[in-house]
């Protein structure tokens, strides 16, 4: 049975819960609702397991704070014998407007400590990533503030549906592969 480690990075924390930056665990967090799952906390996070088309996956929500994400990373991926070809991780991006998918095979943290962190501790940048679009509108010296902020109205209005396009991509990757996925829903 294939194995597939699903990685939404986010902050633990009540008061990090509806921010912008903890769309990685509100994405997993959405799918296991849909499919009745429960996340058990385990080593380094809380995990939930999905199984599908004969696969397995495992979605992980770290407890490492974003900045340490790699470490959680690192250790289920090694613990569950999981390439790092089926790796995805969830993250939010600032340079996509608002709920805009980018799915890529590998690349550059672009500025985010979650995957920077991943990149340093795996000691590569080869990991599909799926970026979440959260925008840029802030003022000059305000990034900290919008990102760790809570979605606005507009925002929270619109959520559902981008939720929902994200489970269909959880499960695309899982059974279609990378490059279908891509194919299929960058841009959506």
């Amino acid at each position: 049975m294939k194995k597939f480690l699903i990685v939404g990075l986010g902050n633990i924390g009540a008061e990090y819960v509806n921010t912008r930056h903890n769309i990685g665990f509100k994405v997993l967090d959405f799918f296991a609702k849909k499919e009745s799952l429960t996340f058990e906390t385990v080593k380094l996070g809380t995990l939930a397991e999905y199984k599908f088309k004969g696969r397995t996956f495992l979605l992980l929500k770290p407890n490492t704070y974003m900045n340490l994400s790699g470490k959680a990373i690192k250790f289920w991926m090694d613990k569950e014998n999981i390439p790092l070809e089926n790796i995805l991780v969830i993250t939010d991006d600032l340079n996509l407007s608002f709920g805009t998918i980018r799915i890529k095979p590998k690349g550059s943290d672009g500025g985010h400590n979650g995957l920077k962190n991943t990149n340093l501790v795996l000691n590569t940048q080869n990991y599909a990533r799926f970026r979440f679009g959260i925008s840029d509108e802030f003022k000059k010296g305000q990034q900290v503030d919008y990102v760790l902020g809570e979605w606005d109205e507009a925002e929270k209005t619109a959520l559902p549906e981008r939720l929902e396009l994200a489970s269909e991509i959880i499960k695309s990757f899982g059974t279609a592969g990378l490059e279908n996925t891509m194919n299929a829903f960058n841009g959506k």
